[in-house]
């Protein structure tokens, strides 16, 4: 163990609470899903659009639930890290084709996801990186 890592009870590796930071070393974290367009999950993708919340409470626990509840689920952004997902495992690169044969997205939701991520990255650039957009 290093000195990033937490440990709780039986040499277990602690958590903390997603809300309020508390450490929870005695096992009596509490766990809870979420609906979060932003989450791709690298190894399990029927999990993807799902935030796992760990929790110190109940109380903590419905408050983080509601608070993604009440953030848009934007389609797009979830298709957008699909494809990311699809390209970081394809470095050789894939055609529009291939990419909605690897992300079980349609033609036109590919087409929607990759817009999607061409307008955050621009936004991004403007708002931090600079007024012009991105560099041609």
């Amino acid at each position: 163990m290093d000195d990033t890592e937490f440990e709780g009870q039986d040499g277990a590796a602690a958590e903390l609470c997603d809300l309020c930071g508390e450490v929870i070393a005695d096992g009596s974290e509490l766990y809870f899903v979420a609906p979060d367009s932003s989450v791709v999950h690298l190894a399990h993708p029927e999990r993807d659009g799902q935030r796992w919340i760990v929790a110190c409470s109940r109380e903590h626990g419905r408050q983080l639930v509601e608070q993604y509840r009440a953030r848009p689920f934007v389609e797009p952004e979830l298709w957008a890290g699909k494809i990311a997902r699809a390209l970081a495992e394809h470095p050789d690169g894939l055609s529009p084709t291939e990419l909605a044969e690897k992300t079980g997205l349609t033609p036109e939701e590919v087409e929607r996801g990759a817009r999607w991520q061409a307008e955050a990255a621009a936004d991004w650039y403007r708002r931090f990186g600079g007024a012009d957009g991105p560099p041609p």
